[in-house]
């Protein structure tokens, strides 16, 4: 399998009563005009019905001081629990979505879900990415990029989570004129 993936915790459905989370590492980018996304889940997870139901939900990225809120979140299904409360994460209304985003994540990103494939243990979940909301912590003023390593993103791999280590160099480093 192709490894390490971002932890994230995806947020689901349409009222405070109705929301849920749920650990998905089986994420990513699947284009970038329009910026679009995917997230994989088992149909018989508890999440996967809202999803169905809702057609939106919103992408978490976590970092490693949530990495014990993230393991739980994927290990207890919202049948038997209340995430929010077990997991002391706090939901934030989406701004244009009805699914929540998390106060505590660095980036949330708000979908749109535009088709739905069935491919055996999964269903991957194909949606257009609608808004972003980004912790303005990690917001260089100056340059206005946003600065994830300064905020301890969280990875999986084969069954552990890993901390992002040190930056190795940057886009066209490799091939960038020395001054």
């Amino acid at each position: 399998m192709i490894y390490p993936l971002p932890a994230v915790i995806v947020t689901c459905g349409a009222e405070p009563e109705d929301w849920n989370m749920l650990t998905v590492a089986w994420v990513g980018t699947v284009c970038s005009d329009p910026a679009m996304c995917y997230i994989s889940v088992r149909p018989e997870r508890f999440s996967h019905e809202i999803l169905m139901r809702e057609m939106e939900f919103t992408i978490n990225l976590t970092t490693a001081d949530m990495a014990r809120a993230v393991d739980w979140a994927g290990v207890r299904s919202g049948r038997d629990f209340d995430k929010w409360k077990e997991t002391k994460l706090h939901p934030i209304p989406g701004e244009t979505v009805k699914s929540p985003t998390i106060e505590e994540s660095p980036v949330s990103i708000e979908c749109r879900v535009k088709s739905v494939t069935r491919l055996g243990s999964h269903d991957m979940f194909i949606a257009e990415v609608i808004n972003v909301r980004a912790d303005s912590r990690f917001l260089n003023e100056e340059t206005g990029k946003l600065e994830l390593e300064k905020a301890g993103m969280l990875v999986y791999s084969h069954g552990q989570y890993f901390g992002m280590g040190d930056p190795i160099g940057g886009f066209g480093f490799s091939v960038r004129k020395k001054k």
